[in-house]
């Protein structure tokens, strides 16, 4: 026989069967065999019909695909009986697709539907594996199945009950009314299959295949990593299925927020990266404000855009879309609190809410937003469902740190640049409260420092030309770059420390002593885990309160240390004024030890004698943050000083204070002459001479003040300092009779 086209009617074209003529073959023939050219038999149910010539036999356009057959080609033909004892079809598999690979679906295809009237229409035909079939279903576009798996029924169990241990698959086989059928997606397809007929789709993996976690160049924010990872990705990973049976929701949003340098901007690439998924698309928030009417808000639309035209014509097999948004604080400002252009404001945040979790939400995008003010983020942004994942990128731990060091010299360590001296466990200690990107600008300057050896400098700048074999960076480079070139955003003020206690701590006395050891207590008791531990350091006016609380601040070590004082708030008004002190108190929350040294706390307050007047605005910050324990995990060590004590007492700050500490005059001789002695301006028989004046004299002088008139006695004539001396004390009364 010839093979032919079939008649190109539907009632003929999508019946799966081979169109003969009713005079070749009797109406007992079911099935036939058909042996090609090139030697492949197919199986065939037969259909009957006077539009075909005898001794042809139509095909569609799906089986001539299948078979490889021409038009007109000679075929052999005979008539085809099933085994009933192996044939008979169990389960059939089908992939299936669009015919039309441009056609698209919004609607779901109801597998359990398909099911039915897949059996409707070919029940008893023949089915082998790698057949194709189109299929109509319903009133949507038409489809195309490929046979990918048959199972026959196992005759020995429904004979004995028990089952065959040989595998049931057949390469051929009838289909029957209770054959179980399953539909599997085709990989590459859009179209959207529910219901339980509907097989285990082949889950492509979110994990890009060549990620590898140990190269992730993240240092120091494994932890972070991995909670996020957890929280966003883990219902990405499983498949879709198991999603949907448990009715689960993906993460649709991730906040990074923390100090700047810490790796909120790294990790949000390497999230990018990791992701078997769209380009991220990266964008600054201010970018997206724009002065004319709407731009703005058409621009946070623009950024849905391709994700929202994918998320309608392939559904849930959409691929992921990530859209990265850096100082995401620029456009999500809370709403209503923003003067000025708040309208615009406040249409952009509504705008980004409603594409993340409006009526219309969108399940195949991830925002990842990125801050240093997580306090200006409009709350409704944070709820769940919307920006759910809030991580802290906060300074790394010394761990951390030096894994951080390891990713910024590991190119110094592979050419054989990088001293042996130079140990990296030793600049992680020494590298306190360094965030990621100060650790890299300290590997740069000791680079720089190391290059630096090598070029000289007069009339013209001459490099070693053997400067790339001579080359090496030192353990004295980096220490250098410590000392000279970086300093940690959130370290210790060390200048302003070093220049309230210049002169030194003079232990001219039992109360110093005392003073010093009770503070050494209260420093253990903050690092101990205490959380807040409060001091307040009060005495008259130059007893050196100052110097002892930056003294206390020193000896604690601890790797943050700022001083509050009213010198570094001239002019503020008082909203400047909380603001200034409350970020002081921010930062400090950012270190896992921290000292806050306040300064003068009634000249903060703005406290005048006369009147008297004060700032209650300043008085209700501080008396809460003095009260605020700090986050969990951190510790913080506040000392205050005053020379007011009364007037602290009156606005009810005394009970704040951990521990209150006076810090007395010097008021007996012994005490003047220790410190005489510490400065060495007076020879021993001056200082035996001042002992003898002042012996039964009264004396009450703040250490500071008289240090100030030791170092003014030190320019006075030898012969008259020792009266000169105590002439001044005497005129200041400073020193009286008994």
């Amino acid at each position: 026989m010839k093979a032919v086209k079939c008649p190109s009617t539907e009632e003929l074209s999508f019946t799966n069967c081979a169109v003969v003529n009713p005079q070749d073959f009797n109406d007992s023939v079911k099935h036939i065999e058909v042996s090609t050219s090139n030697g492949k038999i197919f199986v065939f149910t037969v259909k009957s019909h006077r539009d075909v010539l005898t001794s042809t036999i139509g095909f569609s356009r799906f089986q001539r695909k299948w078979t490889a057959l021409s038009i007109g080609e000679e075929i052999d033909v005979r008539p085809f009986e099933f085994d009933n004892n192996t044939q008979i079809l169990a389960n059939i598999n089908l992939e299936v697709d669009f015919y039309d690979k441009k056609s698209t679906a919004l609607e779901p295809y109801d597998s359990d539907a398909m099911a039915h009237e897949f059996l409707e229409k070919f029940h008893h035909q023949s089915f082998s594996v790698g057949q194709q079939l189109g299929f109509k279903f319903q009133e949507l576009p038409l489809l195309i199945l490929i046979v990918k798996k048959l199972e026959g029924v196992d005759i020995n169990f429904l004979r004995t009950g028990v089952s065959s241990t040989e595998s049931r698959k057949v390469r051929i086989g009838q289909l029957f009314p209770n054959t179980m059928i399953v539909f599997d997606k085709s990989q590459k397809s859009s179209i959207y299959l529910v219901g339980k007929s509907k097989g285990i789709t082949v889950h492509r993996s979110i994990i890009n295949p060549d990620w590898d976690f140990q190269n992730i160049g993240v240092g120091g924010l494994d932890t972070e990593f991995s909670a996020i990872f957890r929280r966003a990705f883990n219902s990405r990973v499983i498949p879709p299925e198991i999603v949907e049976r448990l009715g689960w929701k993906h993460v649709k949003g991730i906040l990074l927020y923390g100090s700047p340098g810490t790796g909120k901007t790294l990790m949000a690439r390497q999230i990018g990266k990791m992701l078997n998924a769209r380009e991220p698309k990266i964008v600054n928030g201010p970018e997206i404000l724009n002065k004319y009417v709407g731009e703005s808000e058409a621009n946070v639309r623009r950024l849905f855009a391709e994700a929202e035209e994918e998320e309608k014509r392939l559904g849930p097999n959409s691929a992921l879309h990530i859209i990265i948004l850096d100082e995401i604080d620029a456009i999500c400002k809370s709403r209503g609190k923003v003067d000025g252009a708040s309208v615009v404001y406040d249409s952009v945040v509504t705008q980004l809410l409603a594409k993340i979790d409006g009526v219309k939400q969108l399940n195949n995008i991830l925002v990842i937003g990125m801050t240093n003010r997580r306090d200006m983020i409009d709350e409704a942004l944070l709820r769940p469902g919307r920006m759910e994942i809030q991580m802290e990128i906060g300074l790394p731990s010394e761990t951390g740190r030096e894994q951080i060091l390891k990713i910024h010299t590991a190119r110094l360590r592979d050419i054989k640049k990088m001293a042996a001296d130079v140990d990296l466990h030793e600049l992680a200690v020494l590298t306190k409260n360094f965030s990621g990107a100060e650790i890299e600008g300290l590997v740069r300057a000791a680079q720089s420092t190391a290059v630096n050896r090598l070029i000289k400098v007069s009339n013209k700048v001459e490099i070693d030309p053997e400067a790339g074999e001579k080359l090496m960076v030192e353990r004295r480079d980096f220490l250098h770059a410590l000392e000279n070139d970086i300093k940690p955003a959130f370290g210790t003020s060390s200048e302003a420390l070093e220049l309230y206690i210049d002169r030194g701590i003079i232990h001219w006395g039992e109360p110093i002593r005392s003073l010093l050891e009770k503070g050494v207590i209260l420093t253990q008791k903050a690092r101990s885990g205490f959380g807040l531990v409060s001091v307040l350091l009060e005495g008259p006016p130059n007893a050196g309160k100052t110097a002892l609380a930056a003294q206390l601040a020193k000896n604690s070590d601890f790797p943050f240390i700022k001083i509050c004082s009213p010198d570094d708030m001239i002019g503020f008004s008082e909203s400047a004024k909380v603001l200034q002190i409350r970020k002081f108190f921010d930062d400090a929350y950012r270190s896992e030890l921290s000292c806050i040294i306040v300064d003068d706390i009634e000249r903060l307050l703005d406290y005048g004698a006369i009147g008297p007047r004060y700032s209650n605005l300043v008085l209700q910050a501080l008396l809460l943050l003095l009260t605020k324990q700090p986050p969990k995990g951190r510790k913080l060590l506040v000392i205050c000083t005053t020379s007011r004590r009364h007037v602290l007492e009156e606005l009810e700050m005394l009970s704040t204070f951990t521990k209150i500490l006076r810090v007395p005059n010097i008021s007996t001789s012994e005490q003047l002459i220790a410190v005489l002695e510490e400065t060495d301006v007076f020879s021993k028989s001056q200082i035996a001479a001042i002992a003898q004046k002042v012996a039964n004299k009264r004396l009450f002088i703040g250490i500071k003040k008289l240090l100030e008139m030791i170092e003014i006695a030190e320019k006075f004539d030898e012969k008259h300092r020792v009266l000169d001396f105590l002439k001044d004390l005497e005129e200041d009364n400073f020193l009286f009779d008994a």
